[in-house]
């Protein structure tokens, strides 16, 4: 059996989930060079996609020991 890409359009991301809201998931995209979001998103002529699969991918990998955007664990004294 294939694996089927779900691919969803910015503008109708929240009719499925509801976060992040649309103004999020945007400054996501604009930022998405250094965020790591480039993996995530799918462009065709001007639609912006974002691959459903890639999206909740990127949000575990932001949640990992390590992280360059997890904050550092406060030092013990």
């Amino acid at each position: 059996m294939t694996d089927v890409i779900k691919l969803i359009p910015v503008t109708e991301w929240n009719q499925t989930h509801s976060w992040p809201p649309t103004g999020g998931l945007r400054h996501l995209i604009f930022h998405a060079a250094t965020n790591g979001f480039d993996h995530c998103i799918r462009r065709v002529g001007r639609r912006v996609l974002i691959d459903e699969r890639a999206f909740f991918e990127w949000v575990e990998k932001q949640n990992t020991p390590g992280n360059a955007g997890t904050p550092p664990a406060p030092a013990s004294k």
